[in-house]
């Protein structure tokens, strides 16, 4: 079966975790965060999860962990502490989580920002993959990277992905 017969036969509607990662955001101003539930619910998935956490890496493992063990989701969307400063430690918590990694994820999101900003797009380190039978992607926290990653990689082929992963 080619990849459009594979496409045609996705799943229409994915529920979804949103994790935000932030020593400062709260519901009320965690603009990423609702980004990417805005984008989520118009493209026909759901979310099933949404959570903030400090950047630590304890925190952000503990947020899939729950997910994991309490609810239905699919698919895990993590923003925030992608890029190199002494905070920004999502990488090194969900990294060594992933039982597969999608190289492609990453190197796309960069090329793709390097479009836009320039050679400071190498300071991301967004990276994708699957932890116990879940999409994963952590992307940097800022509304135009998160709407970059979301229309562009993640809901042109997120049916598709839970697709692949649902496969006996």
């Amino acid at each position: 079966m080619g990849y459009e017969e594979h496409r045609q036969k996705a799943v229409q509607s994915v529920n979804c975790a949103i994790i935000t990662v932030s020593d400062s955001r709260s519901a009320a101003n965690d603009l990423s965060g609702q980004e990417i539930r805005r984008l989520l619910e118009a493209a026909g998935h759901t979310v099933g999860y949404y959570a903030i956490v400090r950047d630590e890496p304890g925190q952000v493992r503990g947020q899939i962990y729950q997910i994991e063990a309490n609810t239905t989701c699919q698919v895990i969307l993590v923003n925030g502490g992608t890029g190199i400063s002494r905070r920004d430690r999502t990488y090194e918590a969900v990294d060594g989580l992933l039982d597969k990694r999608l190289d492609g994820f990453g190197e796309l999101f960069r090329m793709l920002s390097f479009e836009s900003i320039g050679p400071g797009a190498m300071l991301s380190r967004a990276v994708g993959g699957v932890y116990a039978g879940r999409v994963v992607f952590c992307m940097p926290g800022s509304t135009d990277a998160v709407q970059l990653a979301m229309t562009r990689l993640i809901l042109p082929e997120l049916g598709h992905l839970v697709s692949e992963l649902n496969k006996k």
